[in-house]
């Protein structure tokens, strides 16, 4: 913990006191003063974190963020003085860690209970300064940068809540991790840092939200597209694809920095994730996708008031890297299990329960998450952003529970997961009539590569095919599709092309797991294309069964068979099918 606080103030003087109460996380201490919310608390011979929650005149109440038990009323419980923080640094990229970010590589098996800070090899930086000696620098100012893997390069930046003059800059070349690099108006200024992770770091000013965060899928960029500092909910029950859409999210998203936060996961699913981040090339630069990946594993197995502690963690990181004038995304799955821990310690203290036994502060605490998302411009003047994602998973597949409800109130998009699509292996199974992005208004006013139509425009017409089609289902399922007239049994095929040939894409085929936005908008104009050609056939006399048994397959296959910024082979499926229906007419 250091004794300075995140601020660079000096820390109150630590309390030592006794246990009263314990109560699985819960933990109530004797009142001795000098205490704070949110302070760092530790407790029992093991030393155990906790953190303060509640003051009293007589008692100070604590969650404990390790399994509590053994310990017992009268063992010793010792406040830092500090809130809890976490310790930030360039180090953290291509690392793995639990909720108190610690890391798991160095750890075992098991993390020994009342560790703060697993020990790790002395690592020495490359360190390039960029401010000489008697300049003013204000707080955000670069100092220098330190060499790392990958394309991120992190930069040293002169704390909040300081400027001066710049009295000392180390030279350039390698120096040990806690070598002083800078010093800033008395200041001294090293690699890492710390800050309280429930306390935002700060900006210069917060922007709107308006350059675009392309996924690579393309229902999500197509139809509910997510701007850079925006946030976004993936509500879906169980088995319809939400760990497998944030991965692949994860993966191709063009951000700088993923942050990925298993929150309560299962423990294969985070086994998955970590195998795949640390195999997967970066399609950026060649290297380890891992590189600018920061991975925070709660799992199911580990102390439940972790998972409390980890999505604030999590947002504390993406906000050192967006500092540096980096992109960042935030994928947070799930912020379901995190609410059960919320709901856990409620009952714990004795808190007169809301909906389905949530505490009465859910919806203020999903509000307080999400909006720490944004797009600013830093302390340093430069542009940066924290886009936040979060997997919503109610019982049952059930979207009007109390998480799932609260959190669409606060987030710009939704990305409805639907059962009947995943259980008809349609994936991405994201609903086109549930879900909505606030965004796309504000992302569609330039045109896209690949065609004549805007983004406005092929998202209106995609849209609209599918709301008529979707129209017509029922209409099919009761009385046949031969009971539709002509331009409604079209209708019926122009949904089936757009779902088949543009919606639907396979995470696991090397062409199709990524799809840059000129590629998607050959595929729309394309569908279109060929949509028009049959209205036009059946409106000229043609009879719709000839033309819904024309073979389509050249224009469903060109998905897979196109890849990256390749448009003339999607060109040439849409030109072969276009033939084919020539001959009809």
């Amino acid at each position: 913990m250091g004794d300075l606080t995140a601020a660079g103030h000096p820390a109150r003087p630590s309390r030592a006191g006794r246990v009263v109460r314990v109560a699985g996380p819960l933990v109530e201490l004797e009142q001795t003063g000098g205490v704070a919310m949110n302070d760092m608390v530790l407790l029992g011979a093991a030393q155990l974190p906790a953190e303060v929650v509640a003051i009293t005149s007589s008692r100070v109440t604590v969650q404990a963020y390790e399994y509590t038990g053994g310990l017992a009323p009268g063992d010793p419980a010792r406040s830092l003085g500090a809130p809890v923080t976490a310790r930030l640094s360039p180090a953290l990229l291509g690392g793995v860690y639990d909720g108190l970010l610690r890391p798991l590589s160095v750890a075992g098996d098991w993390l020994t209970p009342g560790t703060r800070d697993a020990p790790s090899p002395p690592r020495t930086w490359v360190f390039s300064p960029s401010a000489p000696g008697g300049r003013h620098l204000t707080e955000g100012s670069v100092v220098g940068e330190v060499a790392v893997a990958g394309s991120v390069t992190p930069r040293i930046l002169v704390p909040p809540g300081c400027s001066g003059e710049v009295e000392f800059v180390a030279p350039e070349g390698e120096h040990p991790e806690d070598a002083v690099l800078a010093v800033v108006g008395g200041v001294e200024i090293r690699v890492g840092t710390d800050w309280p992770v429930r306390r935002p770091r700060p900006v210069r000013e917060r922007v709107p939200a308006r350059a675009p965060l392309t996924t690579g899928q393309r229902v999500i960029d197509l139809l509910f597209p997510v701007a850079r500092g925006s946030t976004v909910a993936v509500p879906g029950g169980f088995g319809t694809g939400k760990t497998m859409l944030l991965q692949q999210v994860a993966k191709w998203c063009d951000a700088d920095v993923i942050v990925y936060i298993g929150c309560g996961e299962r423990g294969n699913e985070m086994a998955d994730v970590i195998t795949d981040f640390a195999a997967l090339s970066d399609p950026r630069t060649g290297g380890r996708l891992a590189d600018r990946t920061v991975i925070i594993a709660n799992s199911s197995n580990m102390p439940m008031m972790a998972r409390e502690a980890s999505v604030y963690t999590g947002v504390t990181v993406a906000e050192y890297f967006r500092d540096m004038g980096y992109d960042v995304v935030v994928i947070a799955d799930s912020t379901s299990r995190w609410a059960e821990a919320l709901r856990e310690f409620a009952s714990r203290t004795g808190a007169l329960p809301a909906e389905e036994g949530y505490p009465a502060g859910l919806a203020s605490a999903l509000a307080a998450f999400y909006e720490r998302a944004a797009a600013v411009t830093t302390l340093g003047a430069g542009p940066g952003s924290v886009t936040v994602i979060g997997a919503v998973s109610p019982p049952g597949g059930d979207l009007a529970e109390p998480v799932t409800s609260h959190t669409e109130r606060f987030v710009r998009g939704l990305w409805t997961l639907d059962r009947d699509l995943a259980y008809a292996r349609h994936y991405p199974a994201v609903s086109w009539s549930h879900s909505f992005s606030r965004d796309a208004a504000v992302l569609s006013g330039s045109p896209a590569a690949g065609g004549a139509r805007d983004v406005a425009g092929r998202r209106a017409a995609v849209a609209g095919l599918l709301a008529e089609a979707d129209r017509l289902a029922d209409l099919v399922d009761l009385m046949g599709i031969t009971a539709l007239p002509p331009p409604e049994r079209i209708s019926v095929l122009a949904g089936r092309l757009v779902r088949e040939a543009v919606l639907q894409q396979s995470a696991l085929s090397p062409t199709d797991a990524h799809c840059t936005p000129a590629r998607t908008a050959a595929l729309v104009d394309a569908v279109l294309a060929v949509v028009e050609r049959c209205r036009a056939l059946v409106s000229s006399g043609v009879p719709p069964e000839r033309v819904e048994q024309a073979d389509f397959t050249a224009l469903l296959r060109a998905r897979e068979e196109a890849r990256a910024e390749d448009t003339a082979a999607v060109e040439a499926g849409r030109d072969a099918v276009l033939g084919g229906l020539g001959e009809l007419s």
